[in-house]
This record gives structure tokens, C-alpha cells and sequence, in this order.
């Protein structure tokens, strides 16, 4: 009896239980399809990185002795689509049973639940032996309540894995985090360590990509492809990052600079979201550099924080609330996009320097993506599903499970308040302490109102003008409408003009 083994490109994982020994009877497949080019914009160097992580995955397979059949985006026999694909193989093989993994984006597991339903032979679907959690465990933690706070799901999370903790299961440090530690400006020492990651040539894919006609965005890069690949790149970076960088992260993981597009981040969320590696490897790693004195508790908590807990924190939102989640629009935004979050163009430094990031290396560290660019989309007014599409599509990293309650709930309070207390929102204030920024930028960081005045700051008390029926009563932001109160008519009738006119001529800015 053969059977047709689903691997698609977010489940590059080597370690997982199918491939522990090899059966002739089964038939692994990979495709590179337009339906998932297609289903959003992506950027070029997220195709060409989810490809060439394929192809070289396929590769390792067959090394192994796995039979594989990898259909390439040019390939005659390439159909385009999964469904389409699975029956040709299905008939080809004489397939008898078909599996899959699990997906992790909701239209996905629909659309392979429902091929199965209609499958005249078995088909079954496994866990992807990824997640510290399962779908449900925060459904069933938070239950119908209106907030689901995150610390609340990692202290149960620190607890149940036993990271960080003594030996009466108290936190490590006397506290369960170690936020207010790690929000330093970064001043230019200590300096960047050296960027260790492999360098690819992919130009011949990218040649294939667009003959195949897929429409993309963003720098290519393709004959300087610098993301890992493989299992052994991946780990040969998470060396570098544990020994030269963890040390660091925590003081400057906020912290932005025109000098260094990463700072002290690891990169390796394009690697753990295609499976190439597995959170509890790093969560290890972390926890052991702190209890052998290789890196302060601060920086240890803090990166641990982001992988066993808003990183599986946010996929149970998403399985929870998913699929009605993305329609979520509190504040009824519906502005388009400026022409320039495609082009990187404006006079605002900020939004130039972590746009125009974005655009190069298909990248940009979670201070960028939500106290910068998400930052001013809420602000302005934006259409929060075109926000989250245009996240989903720009960085390398992001697939839908993790980038949508990113985007829609925490960035962008679409959802009126289920992950985050309060908006995440500044003024230029912010922006100024954690960057070098508004260094030399042509908007004025301190003026409210006039044509030089920095958007982020008319923007940001028009927004709480804007919406004070439905944040006033919000004890997180009461502070904001006090001080609102104090400003003379004149100068709220000046910001709201500076505003509107903003608003108004969003291109140009």
C-alpha cells in the first residue's frame, strides 16, 4: 500500500517522526504552487527563502533514502494548486492513503480537511511535533473572558516547562519578568557582532519564479541570500547568537539605529516558523547561557519570553478567534496604504528606515514593526486588514498564525482590547528615546502643529480626540486625556488642523 506524505513549506522540520526510518511504500511530496504565491503579495526574498528551504529539505530526504516528488513552480506537470496537485499524485502513485501535518494557518487546514471529507481513500492528519502547545490550550485557559493577558499564559508556561525557575518553583530573580531592564537606546557599543549567516546564490530560482509569472515585492537579493536554508545553518547561527549576541539582547531588543538594521536580534524566527528549528532547543540554549554566566537573567527572560510565550500565546488567539479574527475592526479604520509602504519613499526617517528595511531584507525587529510602522497605521487610520496583509506579505517571517493577532490585536487594538490593555501608541517622544531617528529628520520631534510639526504627534492626540468614546474609560490611558484637557482651545484647534492635513496627503509626507 502506498502512501502520499504532504510536507508543505512552513514544515521543514528533519527531526519529525516520519522521516525517523525509511519505507519504499511511502511517497513524500513538496510543491511550490501559486496558490500560496498568490494568496497575499509577498516579498521576493520570502519566495525565494520558503523555495530554496524546500528544495534543499527534498533534497536532504532523498539523501536519506525517503522517495520524494518535488514539484517545481515551472514544472509542466505543476498544476498550481494543492487539491489539483494531491489528485494528480494520488493517481500517479496508485496512493492508497494520504497524510499531512497539520497546518498551522487556518485556510490551509480548512482547505485539506475539506479534501480529505472528499477523498475516496483514507487520509489522516498528524501533529507537526513543533508547538510546546496545542491549538485550544489558551481557548481553554482564558475561556470567555475579555482580556487574554499573556503573562498569565506564560507564568503557566514557565511553570508546566519548568524554565527559569528554582527549585520551589519560584522565578529565577525573585520576578517573572524583566520587561522595564531591556529598554535601553543603543548608544553604539557595544558593536553589532558580525552577521555569521551563509551566503546563497539563488539567482537561477528567482530566473524560474518570475518566468513562472508570480508577482512579488521588495529587493530580491537573490545572488546574496543571506537567511539559513537548513538545519545545520540554523544551528550554526544559534552558536553565534547564544555566544555573541544573547548577552546584549536584553538591554537593546527595543532599541533602533540607522547604523544597524538587527542590532542584537537573533533572526531566527524565519527558521523556527518554517520548523527548520524547534523552540525547545532555543528556550534550552537561552536558559543554560544564563545558568553558566554566559548572559544576564534580563536578556535570558526576555528572549525566552518571545518564544514559549508570545509566540504560542499568539497562535491559540489565532486558533480561537480565527476565522472571523481577521474581519476585527474596533476603531472602524478604513484608509489605504500610503504609496510609500511600497517604495520605502517619505521624510519621515522612521518610517524610512524601518520601511525601507522591510523592503531590503524582508526584516524588521518588533519594535520597528509595532511602535514605528504599526505605530502610525493605527494613528493614521489605516484599514487594519490592509496592514495585516501587507505584514504577512513583506517579511520573511511572517505566516499567518503568528503575524495576524500580531498585527490585528496587538498593533493595530482591532480587536478592542482581547490581547492588548490599550493601544500601542506614541508620540515622537518614544521614538526619539529608543532611536537615532529624528536625528537630522526634516519633521520637528517636539512641534505639535505647523507644516514642519512630526506627524506622530498631531496624529497621536487627534487619534485619542477621535476616539474618546471609546477609550476614556480605559484606567491604562486616563493619564493621555488629562493632559488632552489641559491644552488650550487654540492649540487643540492647531493640532487638529496639523492633523487633518496629514491625513489628508498621506503620499507626500
Amino acid at each position: 500500500m502506498t502512501t502520499l506524505r504532504l510536507i508543505l513549506g512552513d514544515q521543514l522540520n528533519p527531526l519529525h517522526s516520519w522521516f525517523a526510518q525509511t519505507d519504499n511504500n511511502v511517497v513524500y511530496t513538496l510543491m511550490e504552487i501559486r496558490q500560496e504565491t498568490d494568496y497575499v503579495l509577498h516579498h521576493a526574498q520570502k519566495i525565494i527563502g520558503i523555495f530554496a528551504a524546500m528544495r534543499d529539505f527534498a533534497r536532504h530526504l532523498a539523501a536519506l533514502g525517503h522517495r520524494v516528488h518535488y514539484l517545481k513552480i515551472d514544472d509542466t506537470d505543476n498544476r498550481q494548486s494543492l487539491p489539483a496537485n494531491l489528485d494528480a499524485l494520488i493517481k500517479r502513485y496508485q496512493a492508497q492513503r494520504f497524510e499531512y501535518q497539520l497546518p498551522d494557518e487556518w485556510r490551509l487546514a480548512q482547505q485539506l480537511q475539506d479534501y480529505c471529507h472528499n477523498l475516496p481513500i483514507p487520509g489522516q492528519a498528524s501533529d507537526s511535533e513543533h508547538f510546546y502547545t496545542q491549538r485550544e490550550d489558551a481557548r481553554e485557559l482564558f475561556g470567555g473572558q475579555a482580556h487574554w493577558l499573556m503573562e498569565k499564559f506564560y507564568r503557566r508556561m514557565r511553570v508546566k516547562h519548568s524554565v527559569l525557575l528554582d527549585t520551589n518553583q519560584r522565578p529565577l530573580g525573585g520576578r517573572w519578568n524583566f520587561d522595564h531592564d531591556n529598554r535601553k537606546a543603543w548608544p553604539g557599543v557595544p558593536a553589532v557582532p558580525y552577521d555569521n549567516r551563509p551566503r546563497h546564490d539563488h539567482a537561477e530560482l528567482w530566473q524560474d519564479i518570475v518566468a513562472a509569472g508570480v508577482n512579488s515585492f521588495g529587493a530580491a537579493d537573490a545572488d546574496d541570500f543571506r537567511w539559513p536554508l537548513n538545519r545545520q545553518q540554523v544551528l550554526q547561527q544559534l552558536d553565534a547568537f547564544i555566544a555573541d549576541v544573547l548577552p546584549h539582547f536584553g538591554d537593546f531588543q527595543d532599541a533602533m539605529s540607522r547604523r544597524s538594521w538587527r542590532l542584537f536580534h537573533s533572526l531566527l524566527s524565519f527558521a523556527l516558523n518554517s520548523k527548520m528549528l524547534n523552540p525547545r532547543e532555543v528556550v534550552e540554549r537561552a536558559e543554560a547561557a544564563y545558568r553558566h554566566g554566559q548572559a544576564p537573567l534580563a536578556a535570558c527572560e526576555g528572549f525566552i519570553r518571545q518564544i514559549i510565550g508570545w509566540r504560542e500565546y499568539v497562535r491559540g488567539v489565532y486558533w480561537a478567534k480565527m476565522p472571523t479574527y481577521v474581519l476585527q475592526n474596533h476603531f472602524g479604520h478604513d484608509r489605504p496604504l500610503p504609496s510609500w509602504f511600497w517604495t520605502g519613499e517619505t521624510q519621515m526617517n522612521c518610517l524610512a528606515a524601518s520601511i525601507g528595511q522591510s523592503l531590503q531584507y524582508a526584516y524588521a525587529h518588533h519594535i520597528q514593526r509595532l511602535m514605528v510602522i504599526g505605530n502610525f497605521a493605527l494613528l493614521a487610520g489605516l484599514a487594519p486588514e490592509a496592514v495585516h496583509r501587507w505584514y504577512l506579505g513583506v517579511y520573511i517571517d511572517a505566516f499567518e498564525w503568528v503575524e495576524l493577532p500580531n498585527t490585528l490585536g496587538m498593533s493595530q487594538f482591532a480587536d478592542g482590547g482581547l490581547l492588548a490593555t490599550k493601544p500601542y501608541v506614541s508620540s515622537a517622544a518614544y521614538i526619539d528615546r529608543m532611536s537615532d531617528y529624528c536625528k537630522g529628520c526634516r519633521y520637528d520631534k517636539k512641534a505639535r502643529s505647523g507644516d514642519r510639526a512630526c506627524p506622530f504627534n498631531a496624529l497621536y492626540w487627534h487619534f485619542f480626540s477621535r476616539h474618546r468614546d471609546k477609550l476614556q474609560r480605559n484606567p491604562r490611558v486616563s493619564m493621555v486625556y488629562r493632559n488632552l484637557d489641559r491644552f488650550a482651545p487654540a492649540e487643540r484647534d492647531a493640532i487638529v488642523r496639523r492633523a487633518e492635513a496629514v491625513l489628508a496627503d498621506l503620499d507626500r509626507l
